[in-house]
């Protein structure tokens, strides 16, 4: 264990960890402990974070926390003058306010024993921001808060970590939270401390072709000096694609690479920006950055980690001058993966006139009128379908971006900034023309071909399919969904992400967590309940359910009833009574809550009544941590009482959860079920007797061993004896590995993650495809 309260060292963290150190820092923890060459450092939590704002008192006596939450209460966030004032002054206070003497102790004492690692009194480190949402399935928190790159001494340290505390509300990240739905008061911020790598050279890697989706090659970005220069899109870097396990280096594009940022050298702290020619020699502006063996070197690490997380990984990593080697400072799952686009086939003609031509970056057809901007000052003229034209985008430019048809810069490479957002953002983007600021001018209509790297100038009918998709600025893609008999599903934490995720294609949502819509009303249910404001709390419930069952209308929505533990409701206003558990995962949740407290379940009854009664019958109701038929039974009647007629109004189904209901699974099917769905983590857990958030057995934790896979395999069975639909919403139905043994055990859906379900639907359809050819081949040779 820690010997600290507000650190904690990469050796002890895993990726479990977002909540306490953001995904950067669990993921930073993850590599270390599987062996990849992370340079060593530490976290300062987010619990810091929480300690700073809610102790220190500005000056009438609010907690700088309260201070905080009024301002951006009284800030709309599409007015950009007044959000760009407003987070100005909340950054200023912070970076202003003094860190309490605990928290900069410890971090202190830290940044010592990471310099005695090196036999020095200081090293040089880099301090990263990592917030507690960043890098989720749901969401993309990449670039959103600062860095500070050869940081040195104590002084330094504490005060960048403050000012990435501070860069919690910049503009872009305020904005994002608030479009995305995250509570702001519920998001907080890790500062990582890492021991910085004295970079030759250094990049960015893709394990999956981020502007083909093609799994089966790595892309890498790379230049001289530190990775800022590729990732903020400064430089245009050299660009190969590999191709995995034959290891072949299938392209090369060997960029002018002009500038390069290297640490300064005047003062000996942070970075500058540097002529490459000038600081290296002018060979190096058009030199191959990494070697042959250099580039399969990076290759081979990027599938090692992609192999360990099941997922195709953002990764940056960079050769150390002093000792030669290879190290990771990062990596993340890739958000951008769809389906293979391809963009409508048109043939050359004198009509279409090339302007400029590019770096394909995201894929599509965008068409509009110009408008060529510099800095996120002039964001405010980029109207709903323009063509935003700059120089290179950075994060307080994304407002702009969302409402642009297509975007044009002159830098960066297929890594850039502007290049990831495009792709999450679906807009067709072309980087790296070098001249599009000049040749491009404010008014002009042109075409993008995200595609292809090319802007055509005027409106080209055979790109464009028509007036309407040209005005809405839509993506004009061509290709057709797979269509697999295993149902391939979503699971929804948010209605604010409903839309995007019913946008994946899902065949329905296998699971609508009910405790991000409760716990987000501000209080404790039970106190809107006992003050007499039960119809608040139902018309709150309504509104939320209703965003995801009019976005995936009418495909079916599973509703699982609350399931949140005694710890997470302790947090809220009201909830002072709340129980101390030893182990609240063990303890009163799920339907043992719901029954004890039935005018609760009765609330999220009556709000899915009134759905019903609005004409939406693509529900189900879902009840979590069933045990014994009873409980089935009595939940029921409840739902009866307020006229909620199971079977007929709503589909009726359990989570299957713990080995007890797994072993009378044919028993709680005589209560009368039409669906279940296994919740694997749990299922886990209570198998093998594993808390998986104890990192000393976490490594024990395996949703495929055996006895799970048994317990699974036996209620699918006996589920198709009695025509009972089987599911699975817990982590294992996005990987893919789980998701072959769920098929050939015949399940009939698979919940994913949002950003897995494309992968999921492909895995599922060639396990489908393999499944009947054994069949044939079977027949054939019988």
């Amino acid at each position: 264990m820690s010997e600290y309260k507000f650190i904690k060292w990469f050796e002890e963290l895993g990726k479990k960890d977002v909540a306490l150190v953001g995904g950067k820092g669990a993921n930073l923890g993850e590599l270390t402990n599987a062996g990849i060459p992370v340079p060593p450092g530490f976290c300062v939590t987010a619990e810091a974070y929480k300690y700073f704002v809610e102790n220190v008192r500005v000056e009438d006596g609010r907690t700088l926390q309260e201070w905080i939450l009024d301002i951006i209460t009284q800030t709309n966030v599409d007015d950009s003058k007044q959000l760009q004032e407003n987070t100005a002054k909340i950054r200023e206070k912070i970076i202003s306010m003094e860190m309490p003497a605990e928290i900069a102790k410890e971090i202190v004492d830290a940044y010592k024993k990471l310099s005695q690692r090196f036999n020095k009194d200081a090293v040089y480190v880099a301090v990263r921001s990592s917030a507690t949402a960043e890098d989720l399935p749901e969401a993309s928190f990449a670039g959103q808060q600062e860095t500070y790159l050869d940081v040195y001494g104590e002084d330094d340290v504490l005060d960048k970590v403050k000012r990435c505390w501070a860069s919690l509300w910049t503009a872009r990240a305020t904005f994002y939270r608030a479009k995305q739905g995250f509570d702001h008061s519920k998001v907080y911020l890790s500062a990582v401390v890492q021991k910085m790598v004295n970079s030759e050279t250094s990049g960015v890697m893709f394990t999956a072709n981020p502007v083909t989706n093609d799994r089966s090659e790595i892309m890498i970005n790379a230049a001289w000096g530190l990775g800022e220069a590729v990732v903020s899109g400064a430089v245009s870097p050299d660009e190969y694609i590999v191709e995995k396990g034959t290891w072949k280096i299938k392209e090369k594009y060997i960029a002018k690479k002009e500038i390069m940022i290297v640490k300064n050298p005047e003062t000996g702290k942070g970075t500058v920006t540097v002529k490459t020619a000038e600081y290296l020699g002018p060979e190096y502006v058009e030199k191959q950055v990494l070697t042959d063996e250099q580039i399969l070197e990076v290759a081979k690490i990027g599938a090692r980690i992609e192999e360990h997380y099941g997922w195709p990984q953002d990764i940056e990593w960079a050769y150390d001058k002093d000792d030669g080697k290879l190290y990771i400072v990062q990596s993340r799952p890739i958000t951008t993966l769809k389906e293979e686009v391809k963009a409508e086939e048109a043939e050359m003609t004198e009509e279409m006139k090339v302007l400029l031509k590019g770096l394909g970056a995201s894929p599509g057809i965008g068409a509009g009128k110009v408008v060529v901007i510099f800095d996120a000052n002039d964001i405010d003229k980029v109207k709903e379908g323009d063509v935003l034209v700059t120089t290179m985008t950075n994060p307080d430019m994304v407002p702009a971006m969302k409402r642009a048809s297509a975007i044009v810069t002159d830098e960066g490479g297929r890594t850039c900034h502007a290049a990831i957002v495009s792709r999450e953002l679906g807009i067709p983007a072309v980087v790296g023309t070098k001249e599009a600021t000049k040749v491009l001018k404010d008014g002009m209509l042109v075409t993008v071909d995200g595609t292809r790297g090319v802007v055509y100038e005027g409106i080209v009918k055979s790109l464009v399919k028509s007036e309407e998709e040209k005005a809405e600025g839509k993506v004009v893609v061509a290709g057709a969904p797979l269509i697999t008999a295993t149902e391939v599903k979503v699971n929804v934490s948010m209605p604010e992400v409903a839309e995007r995720a019913a946008a994946t294609g899902a065949d329905g949502v296998g699971l609508l967590r009910a405790e991000h819509m409760i716990l987000g009303i501000g209080a404790h249910p039970i106190k809107f309940i006992k003050e007499g404001r039960e119809e608040e709390l139902v018309e709150k419930l309504v509104e939320g359910i209703r965003k995801v069952v009019e976005a995936f209308y009418p495909r079916r929505v599973w509703y699982r009833t609350l399931d949140a533990p005694t710890n997470e409701f302790r947090e809220l206003p009201g909830g002072e009574d709340e129980p101390e558990e030893r182990n609240p995962m063990l303890g009163w949740r799920g339907i043992r809550r719901g029954l004890d407290q039935p005018e609760l379940l009765k609330a999220e009854f009556k709000a899915i009544k009134r759905l019903v009664d609005e004409g939406y019958d693509n529900i189900g109701v879902m009840l979590p941590l069933v045990s014994h038929p009873e409980q089935i039974r009595k939940a029921k009647e409840i739902a009866m009482e307020v006229g909620l007629i199971p079977h007929k109004d709503v589909e009726w189904g359990v989570m299957i959860e713990t080995p007890a209901s797994a072993l009378i699974i044919e028993d709680l099917i005589k209560e009368g079920l039409d669906f279940v769905s296994f919740g694997t983590n749990d299922l886990t857990q209570y198998t093998l007797a594993i808390d998986r958030d104890n990192e000393r057995v976490f490594k024990l934790y395996d949703e495929k061993h055996p006895a799970v896979l048994k317990l699974i395999e036996n209620v699918i069975k006996t589920c198709k004896k009695y025509g009972v639909e089987t599911s699975i919403c817990g982590q294992a139905g996005s990987d893919p590995k789980m998701v072959k043994l769920l098929v050939r055990m015949g399940i009939d859906s698979v919940s994913a993650n949002p950003d897995a379900v494309e992968l999921v639907r492909k895995t599922v359809a060639r396990e489908e495809q393999k499944l009947m050819l054994e069949a044939a081949r079977k027949r054939l040779f019988e």
